[in-house]
């Protein structure tokens, strides 16, 4: 009920709310907007019930991925003003609307936040994308951290949950098996998102900002490949931006498929059987067949 989440909003922050107020829900979570005594908007993310371990992981994980990329002199995050096992707060944004000017200022600050690097290809906190688990278990090379942390869990679920037919799992097992000559140049970790698509960036106040992250140190391409994926608005205006910053190396475009193929196989795990004909034709792409 909206008035218990007041009440452990209120202590979670500190600051008593004036206001509470449902605001949809997604991946299991409850969405809620509030007004606190001090006249902050706060956006809240509830858990369905009292929360409980994975609710909590994934709340922290949340918010250690905003802080961190909001350590980036990029793109902008809001800020975290608390999480709990119940509980996931942030600033609320005035909504906006994309414009070719700040598509294109977003890709030059994407392009900073990529720069700002990782130490290595993953993370120090357990990951989350949507309601399911992410390894970031550390790794020096990118091709095989990505076939070991990013491709190889999904397909073992999506495989066991029957989403996938036969044929398109031996599609991405071959592209594990060969990811090693298809992944490109080696690049150094870069500071990433992880879950790029257009609904995770909001935009407000003639800017673009970063939010819901699975964020960890990976390859820059990912991002990129993400915002195509569903579509984002003016994406040929964030390439210039980010190209004209930070140019990338040659077939890039090739890879898109690549880099796609995690996230299809989340949505195939996630969602069943309607993803996994585009699991394939990415395995496809990937594979020049």
């Amino acid at each position: 009920m909206t008035g218990d989440d007041a009440r452990r909003l209120g202590r979670l922050l500190g600051v008593p709310v004036s206001e509470i107020r449902a605001a949809g829900a997604q991946h299991g979570y409850r969405h809620l907007t509030a007004t606190l005594a001090d006249g902050r908007e706060v956006f809240v993310k509830a858990a369905p019930e009292t929360g409980d371990e994975t609710t909590a992981g994934a709340f922290a994980a949340e918010a250690n991925g905003l802080r961190w990329l909001g350590e980036a002199d990029g793109v902008p995050v809001p800020a975290v003003l608390g999480a709990d096992e119940n509980l996931l707060a942030i600033e609320l944004l005035p909504p906006g609307h994309p414009t070719p000017e700040a598509a294109e200022e977003f890709g030059r600050r994407l392009a900073r936040t990529h720069a700002t690097g990782a130490a290595t290809f993953g993370a120090p906190w357990p990951g989350y994308i949507a309601s399911l688990p992410l390894d970031n278990t550390p790794g020096t090379e990118w091709w095989s951290w990505y076939a070991e942390q990013r491709l190889v869990p999904y397909l073992s679920r999506a495989r066991d949950d029957g989403a996938l037919s036969a044929a398109d799992l031996g599609l991405v097992q071959t592209v594990i098996d060969r990811i090693w000559e298809l992944a490109g140049p080696p690049e150094p970790p870069s500071r990433i998102h992880g879950d790029l698509w257009s609904g995770n960036v909001l935009w407000s106040g003639g800017r673009g900002w970063l939010i819901d992250p699975a964020a960890h140190g990976g390859h820059r391409e990912t991002d990129l490949a993400m915002l195509a994926l569903f579509g984002a608005p003016h994406e040929e205006r964030i390439i210039r931006g980010y190209t004209e910053t930070a140019p990338l190396a040659a077939g890039w475009r090739r890879r898109v498929p690549l880099h796609q193929l995690h996230p299809l196989l989340v949505h195939a795990c996630l969602f069943g059987g309607s993803y996994g004909g585009q699991v394939g034709a990415a395995a496809r792409a990937v594979l020049g067949s």
